[in-house]
């Protein structure tokens, strides 16, 4: 694996279980991102949160980054609507007095971005040079 390549990969999963960590420090934060359709917020804000640290630390260990990176878009699909909610009726969330108005629909492609992110590790790191080596010898 390149060195950019672990460095992004370290970085994904401090993130990701720093936001973990913050849904049980500060979960009056996440509350508010809660769709009023959406059963028992304070227990999905746990599980979250619980799902975001299992993700960070599966990504730093090589024996279950492939299942955590799949884990992590599985967790980002079931987190969208949560973003929906937020940009379409402007909620105030992170502690804030009003919701991020237009800037709060930027998230919502960011979601793509950050499912790409961890898709990049989906893969094997064998699997780019093994394919560079077939073109190369096809050819």
């Amino acid at each position: 694996m390149s060195i950019v390549k672990s460095v992004l990969l370290y970085l994904q999963a401090a993130f990701y279980v720093w936001a973990g960590y913050a849904h049980f420090a500060r979960p009056d934060f996440y509350l508010p991102m809660m769709p009023p359709y959406l059963p028992a917020h304070a227990e999905l804000v746990f599980l979250s949160g619980v799902a975001e640290v299992l993700c960070g630390v599966g990504l730093a260990l090589p024996q279950t980054r492939k299942l955590a990176a799949w884990g992590t878009i599985a967790l980002l699909i079931a987190v969208f609507p949560a973003n929906i909610h937020v940009a379409m009726n402007n909620v105030p969330v992170f502690g804030a007095a009003e919701g991020p108005g237009p800037i709060g629909y930027v998230r919502l492609p960011f979601q793509l971005v950050l499912m790409a992110w961890a898709w990049w590790y989906t893969r094997d790191s064998s699997d780019s040079r093994s394919s560079a080596g077939k073109l190369q010898t096809s050819a």
